[in-house]
């Protein structure tokens, strides 16, 4: 019996056992001049998808073009890349999801290869690492924050990703059933990663062609203003999934402070056996005691954290995963 490679089954529909259900996931804002040409050519990719696109309050014909061009358009009011996307991992039901941005930069041609990739090695997350085609399709700013921003949740989380921040990422069902998550805006990218690094998920990144927007289309990204937010994002992430880290921080500056303004007590105390600076004296010693409490707080929401990441791993292991379509396909087309 002729056997048939998972890309080919993923392209042509040819597997003879029940084939994975893709959806293309598309949040937009404004992308009236690039949201068309997205859709068909995903819908050319991958013809057997699904591909949504989810309209976050735009002011221009963003719904029209995309409802034209054969996408499912559907809503959401609450303003931020974080809410659509939360709203349609909670909506939409697929084994597959393809999140894309809507603005024409990444590659479409790539899907096959990134979904393939996700079903023939049993990943959960496989996110498209962007490749520049041209020097004003990645602006240095970005590349510049995107690498710090990277590398400081690669340090926190032991992320090995050369792309925390791209839009392009191809996810399986218990990745996006169990994913709960809290950011508004940009953050999503990093909860995405760090979501999949904290459950031991198998992940990899696969680099794809990058571009310029088309001419009428306008970034929403704000280099600083942004950049700040997906900090921020980071940090939470610290404080919720590594308290300890996060609190022991705390515990050093705190104590740090105490020895700086006690030491000076001490030695004098140790030399005439006075305390003359009674204030600081007292001030030393609050600190000191306000870093211990911080530390026991950071053992306690330790421990807590703990119980909560199992939890969140065993909702993960409930859901079927990536490998189940490939055995599957594999057993019919091998046959008894």
């Amino acid at each position: 019996m002729n056997d048939f490679t998972n890309e080919e089954a993923i392209a042509t529909g040819a597997a003879t056992g029940t084939p994975p259900r893709i959806a293309i996931l598309i949040p937009c804002y404004n992308e009236e001049a690039a949201i068309a040409a997205v859709v068909r050519d995903f819908r050319a990719a991958l013809p057997e998808a699904c591909v949504y696109v989810y309209d976050n309050n735009s002011k221009d014909g963003t719904m029209d073009r995309a409802r034209e061009a054969g996408a499912v358009v559907r809503q959401e009011t609450r303003q931020g890349k974080g809410n659509v996307v939360r709203r349609m991992f909670a909506d939409i039901e697929a084994d597959v999801y393809v999140l894309v941005d809507g603005d024409d930069t990444y590659d479409a041609a790539a899907a096959p290869q990134l979904v393939n990739t996700l079903i023939e090695d049993g990943y959960d997350i496989v996110s498209g690492r962007r490749v520049a085609t041209g020097e004003a399709a990645y602006r240095p700013g970005h590349v510049w924050g995107n690498k710090m921003l990277t590398g400081l949740t690669a340090l926190m989380f032991h992320v090995r990703l050369k792309d925390l921040l791209t839009g392009y990422r191809v996810m399986s069902r218990r990745f996006v059933k169990s994913f709960p998550f809290t950011a508004e805006g940009f953050g999503i990218e990093t909860e995405l990663t760090v979501h999949a690094v904290r459950l031991l998920m198998p992940m990899a990144e696969v680099d794809t062609a990058y571009k310029e927007r088309p001419i009428g289309s306008v970034s929403k990204l704000n280099t600083w203003r942004d950049g700040i937010r997906i900090l921020l994002t980071i940090t939470s992430l610290v404080r919720e999934e590594r308290p300890l880290i996060f609190f022991s921080a705390i515990f050093l500056v705190f104590a740090a402070l105490s020895v700086l303004l006690g030491m000076p007590v001490v030695l004098e105390y140790l030399r005439t056996g006075l305390v003359p600076r009674i204030p600081t004296a007292v001030l030393a010693t609050g600190l000191m005691v306000l870093a211990f409490l911080t530390l026991a707080s950071g053992l306690i929401l330790d421990t807590v954290t703990r119980g909560r990441w199992e939890l969140k791993r065993l909702a993960y292991l409930a859901i079927r995963g990536p490998q189940a379509h490939r055995t599957s396909r594999k057993s019919d087309r091998e046959g008894p």
